[in-house]
């Protein structure tokens, strides 16, 4: 048992000395992070040469659906006004066939009360005519209306739909053109990441989110943050130059690196 315990407290702290011997300095840890700066300012390049394509395409697609839909809506609304017609033109016809019924009845009434009876019915039957001319009329300014807005939204889907294929075509063109070197400076952009504790590329991350052109890492200019542009006092120029810790300006919060960090960089 105290074997097994020896063994375990050896193998442990062989793991110990083996991390110490891996342990990334303060300096490199700055060189992967300046490399990882670079890295992903040039996947933010690719990402600019497609602009807003991406959006103007989803935005398209968007549009086009809603035209879809739209018309299918237009056009169930017509095949209603036109079931709706020709319920109304069948009814028409109904009605004329029952005056005429009652017109040759009359012919052989037997009373007045008969012939009373049979005229209200053809006036009822002839109101009945009237209301379906009525409702035809509706129906029928109603189908116009609906046809026109079909007409338009089916011109305008044949624009949209046009234009829709020129953007996916262009954009299709950029990815293919890029997608290639993206995906090789996103390997790199990990590489590095590997290079740095999570904490530090999570501050990382936070800054180039917050950060003008998306600048978290920055080397000195003239004395000054090359982010701000603020002048840098000089014991924190000294410090930034010794390598021994992480360094960020106090106005705008950028990773600082000098020169000699920044030559490293490859």
């Amino acid at each position: 048992m105290a074997t097994e315990k020896k063994s375990a407290i050896e193998k442990k702290n062989s793991h110990l000395h083996h991390d110490d011997q891996h342990e990334v300095s303060v300096e490199q840890k700055l060189v992967a992070l300046y490399t990882l700066q670079q890295i992903d300012s040039q996947i933010d390049k690719i990402r600019i040469i497609r602009g807003e394509l991406p959006l103007e395409v989803q935005d398209l697609e968007d549009e086009v659906v809603g035209l879809e839909t739209r018309i299918e809506k237009f056009e169930n609304e017509a095949v209603e006004f036109n079931n709706s017609l020709n319920e109304k033109k069948s009814a028409i016809k109904d009605c004329k066939n029952l005056i005429a019924k009652y017109e040759e009845q009359h012919k052989n009434v037997r009373n007045n009360r008969e012939y009373d009876s049979l005229s209200k019915e053809i006036e009822f039957q002839n109101l009945e005519i009237q209301l379906c001319e009525k409702r035809i009329r509706e129906y029928t300014g109603s189908l116009e209306e609906v046809e026109a807005q079909i007409a338009t939204s089916k011109a305008r889907l044949t624009e949209r739909s046009s234009d829709l294929d020129i953007k996916r075509a262009e954009l299709q063109s950029i990815i293919e053109e890029t997608e290639k070197d993206e995906q090789e400076l996103m390997t790199k952009s990990k590489k590095s990441q590997e290079m740095i504790e999570d904490r530090l590329v999570l501050a990382y991350s936070r800054i180039r989110k917050n950060a003008r052109n998306g600048l978290a890492v920055v080397q000195i200019e003239r004395d000054a943050c090359g982010g701000c542009f603020n002048k840098i006092p000089p014991q924190h120029q000294l410090d930034i130059r010794v390598h021994k810790k992480v360094i960020v300006c106090d106005y705008c919060g950028r990773i600082l690196v000098d020169q000699e960090i920044a030559e490293r960089y490859s």
